[in-house]
């Protein structure tokens, strides 16, 4: 009897590498409607993410600072595996998980570096629409 010719096991390409870091960077976008908090590193690779959607919050629950708390203490909690002890903040926008946020990240232990706003603030743009008649 002729023995079956066994196929070659294949490697995946890439393996994800777990990276260990101690400073990073945490960028806050909070809208009216939701907040979603980014962790990267300091060339501003993605490390973790997440929202106060997908903390588990639908609609106008969403746009609350409390839901704004639950996902920063998710996405930090994901941040600390990596070995993050200090970071610096980043927020955009006017929403009302701002203060929230950092809040948040201070009371998980975490050093606070320094706060950024980098909100855009427009400097006269776009033509307003004209005038509603009714």
């Amino acid at each position: 009897m002729a023995k079956k010719p066994q196929k070659a096991r294949r490697t995946s390409g890439s393996r994800k590498i777990k990276r260990q870091m101690s400073s990073a960077q945490v960028h806050v976008m909070a809208s009216f409607n939701n907040t979603i908090i980014t962790v990267t590193d300091q060339q501003g690779n993605t490390v973790c993410w997440g929202s106060a959607g997908a903390a588990g919050f639908k609609g106008s629950r969403k746009s609350t600072p409390f839901a704004a708390r639950l996902a920063t203490e998710q996405v930090m909690k994901t941040a600390q595996s990596f070995g993050i002890q200090e970071v610096d903040v980043i927020i955009k926008g006017p929403g009302p998980g701002r203060e929230a946020t950092i809040r948040a990240v201070q009371g998980m232990g975490i050093t606070v570096r320094s706060i950024e706003d980098v909100t855009p603030v427009p400097h006269n743009g776009c033509r307003p629409p004209k005038r509603r008649r009714v």
